[in-house]
């Protein structure tokens, strides 16, 4: 049988043992129908990126399906009917995963890849410094009394062509518009 992962978010004003008791009667539907559910996860009241049906947060759940495809249809056509249902996608996949999915595993070990060792007050190299701060000029720090070379003046662009000679400008108009040549 073809393998499904299922992903549904329920409305956030029905409690998370409403949610659970929504997912066991899915998996009723999925088992009726000649199919198992292998995994079922909740992953919790989480902030919609957007509003959907003027809601704004909302309750996920994932079940992986090993079922035939009147299952998988029956299954979609009663979450289309379910009221606290907001959304759902059902998608086909080559093999179902093992263990925990990436929502449910455990957050610091994925920020800790993108943070160093995961310490708090080290910068993102992992050296200590704060943001801001780089290296020190050794010469600077020695000697803070000590002046430092003036820094060049820019070079002075040329001036500007008179107004007459400019095309688009208020004085050109004006010359055309009285029909002067110029």
């Amino acid at each position: 049988m073809p393998y499904y992962e299922s992903v549904f978010i329920a409305r956030p004003d029905i409690t998370a043992a409403q949610v659970e008791a929504l997912t066991d009667d899915f998996k009723s539907i999925i088992d009726r129908n000649g199919g198992t559910v292998t995994k079922v996860e909740y992953w919790g009241l989480k902030t919609l990126s957007y509003r959907i049906k003027k809601n704004r947060k909302g309750h996920y759940s994932m079940l992986n399906l090993d079922a035939p495809i009147a299952a998988v249809g029956e299954f979609e056509r009663n979450l289309r009917i379910n009221e606290d249902i907001l959304r759902f996608m059902t998608v086909r996949v080559d093999t179902l995963e093992e263990g925990p999915s990436v929502m449910m595993q455990s957050r610091g070990r994925r920020d800790d890849a993108r943070r160093g060792d995961g310490r708090r007050g080290e910068g993102r190299r992992g050296d200590g410094r704060h943001r801001g701060e780089g290296p020190r000029d050794d010469a600077k720090a020695a000697a803070p009394g000590a002046t430092e070379k003036p820094a060049e003046k820019p070079a002075e662009k040329p001036a500007e062509e008179p107004a007459e000679k400019k095309t688009g400008t208020k004085a050109s108009k004006e010359t055309a518009a009285e029909g002067g040549d110029e």
